[in-house]
This record gives C-alpha cells, sequence and structure tokens, in this order.
C-alpha cells in the first residue's frame, strides 16, 4: 500500500482530480447550453465513448491487471449491500411518499442506486487512485450492469402481475436480456479481456499502440460527452421526487458503503474504490430501463441530471470521509 500513502496525503490532489473531472463534464454541459455544439453530438460522442473507447480502456486494465491479492467476494457484497439499501429506501420513498405506482416505483428504486460507473466512475477513480484502484473498480463494473439489469427485469415482471398490460412473457424477457447483455461493448470488452488472459497471450507492439490510443481516450471524451447529453435530458416533471432520490444516491448509498466497508474489513484502497463507486450520481441507465418499460422516463431523467449537478460536492465529502477513515 505504498501507492495509498501517495495519494493520501494531501487533499490538494484530490480536489483538484475531482474538480477536473466534473469540470470536463460542465464543460460539456456549457458547450450544449450555449449552442456550441447539438445534442446529436454528444449521442455520437457517447456511443464512442461506450461501445470502443471505454470497452478497449477496461480490456486493457484487465489484462494487465494484478488480481493476485483481490478479493472480489467482499468487495461485491460491500458494494452490493449498499445497492440493495438504496434500492429498497428509494423504491419505498417513490411509492409512499411521492404515491407512483407499482412500476414507477421500480424506476425510482434502480435511479436511487445505479451509480454512473463507466462514464464517471473510471476516468474519476484513475485520476485519483491511479491503475490499482482502475483494476478494483473494473471487478464492479465487469458484473454491475448485468445484475441491476437483472433485478430490474425481475422487479418489473413483479410488479406487472395482475396487470392488465400485456407481456411479453418471462422467457422473452430472458432472452432478449441475454442477447443484450451479450451484445453490450462493455461485456465484450470484458470477455475478451479474461479469455485473452486465460489464454496467456502477449500484445504486439503496435497492438498496444492502438489500445493505449483508444484508451486513453476514454476518460476525457466519456466525460465531456456526458456534460453534452445532460443539456438534452434536463429536468422535467415532479422535481421533488427527482431531489428526494438523488439524496439517497449520493448521501444512503455511500453511507452503507462506508459500513458495509468497515464491518467486513476491506484493505483501504479497495474500501475507498468501494465507497467513491457508491457515492457517484445515478448514469444514464436508469432512463433506458424507464424508457423500455414505458414509465417514469422523467422521474430517472431527473435523477440523472440532479444528482450529477450535486455529485462534484458530495463525492469530494465522502472521498474525504473514506480517506480519513480507511487511509
Amino acid at each position: 500500500m505504498q501507492r495509498s500513502a501517495r495519494y493520501c496525503g494531501s487533499m490538494s490532489p484530490l480536489t483538484e482530480t475531482t474538480a477536473f473531472v466534473f469540470g470536463l463534464v460542465a464543460l460539456g454541459y456549457v458547450s450544449g447550453w450555449t449552442g456550441l455544439l447539438k445534442s446529436s453530438i454528444g449521442d455520437a460522442l457517447t456511443a464512442f465513448a461506450v461501445s470502443v473507447a471505454v470497452p478497449i480502456l477496461l480490456f486493457r486494465t484487465i489484462i494487465e491487471a494484478d488480481f493476485s491479492g483481490a478479493a472480489p467476494l467482499t468487495l461485491w457484497a460491500c458494494y452490493f449491500f449498499a445497492v440493495a439499501v438504496a434500492w429498497v429506501t428509494a423504491q419505498v420513498l417513490t411509492s409512499k411518499a411521492f404515491g407512483r405506482d407499482a412500476r414507477a416505483s421500480v424506476v425510482g428504486g434502480v435511479s436511487g442506486s445505479f451509480s454512473n460507473l463507466v462514464l464517471l466512475g473510471l476516468p474519476l477513480i484513475q485520476g485519483i487512485f491511479g491503475r490499482e484502484g482502475l483494476e478494483v473498480l473494473s471487478l464492479i463494473v465487469a458484473v454491475h450492469l448485468p445484475i441491476m439489469m437483472a433485478a430490474s427485469i425481475a422487479l418489473f415482471e413483479w410488479a406487472n402481475r395482475g396487470s392488465a398490460e400485456a407481456s411479453p412473457g418471462v422467457a422473452v424477457i430472458i432472452r432478449d436480456f441475454l442477447y443484450k447483455l451479450v451484445a453490450n461493448p462493455l461485456i465484450v470488452g470484458i470477455l475478451a479481456a479474461l479469455v485473452w488472459r486465460l489464454v496467456g497471450l502477449e500484445m504486439p507492439a503496435l497492438g498496444q499502440r492502438f489500445v493505449d490510443t483508444f484508451a486513453n481516450l476514454a476518460g476525457p471524451v466519456a466525460l465531456f460527452a456526458m456534460g453534452l447529453s445532460l443539456r438534452r435530458m434536463g429536468i422535467s416533471g415532479n422535481v421533488k421526487a427527482g431531489l428526494a432520490l438523488s439524496s439517497v444516491k449520493l448521501f444512503v448509498m455511500p453511507a452503507a458503503a462506508l459500513g458495509a466497508a468497515w464491518v467486513l474489513d476491506l484493505s483501504p484502497l479497495v474500501a475507498m474504490v468501494a465507497v467513491t463507486a457508491a457515492s457517484l450520481p445515478t448514469g444514464v441507465n436508469p432512463y433506458l430501463i424507464a424508457t423500455r418499460f414505458g414509465t417514469g422516463q422523467a422521474l430517472a431523467s431527473n435523477v440523472m441530471t440532479l444528482s450529477t449537478a450535486a455529485a462534484a460536492a458530495s463525492t469530494l465529502f465522502w472521498l474525504a470521509v473514506a480517506q480519513r477513515l480507511f487511509a
């Protein structure tokens, strides 16, 4: 843990890195707000980041990672305990406090617990904790999307019980889920890296240059594209519900991760990455899930926009708390 002493010794680098990462998001937003760039460019940049640059970044991270000292089960237990706490809190809050139906409440639950681990988390964790932190986060990213999507589908099916609304059936939904999962570029990048490690191939010099070029683009492009996309998403509908669920995402979830990391006695680096990942704002996937099931789109959009706007301060707060407790 020699690296830990280097990045935990001063708040100045921490504050600067956080400001830089969220500053790139802000620049993307301002570019859209001023009309300098059209929102369609944000969609194109996001597609490039998610489909090309970020999968290659994950591929490079996993094939070069040293997982010999990793304890993925305790890391997953810590992180997904926090997910469960935030999801249940947000779903009950959406139903009881804001009177939404069962299906919209599922959207509320996933919106309050789905961290933006890819577009925001990867560059932030890499900037603060370096390659070792990125390796830890990649263990969460590898299982995050499948687990969150599967949970969303199961809960939507449960919410549709007895509903007059036609359902395509469990078998069709599972088949569609598995197809989209296998075709997802992030999953492809992760699986390709695992196969590469298993076979024991060496990366040729020319191939390494291509990989490094795209991987190094992932962070800046993803952050700028995210800000540009936020301008298009905007805020609409019930703002109070969006604020309440954003509070769950930014405070309840990282607090649960912090407690779990303490109880499970995670190593300092792993604990700090887990808490930071839990403190990240809501990503775009809850909105896509809401669109897929035809309910709660405005709610998911509000939570994504509001939580991202507040996350620069709240994530820095949780980073400082985790640093104080675990470093």
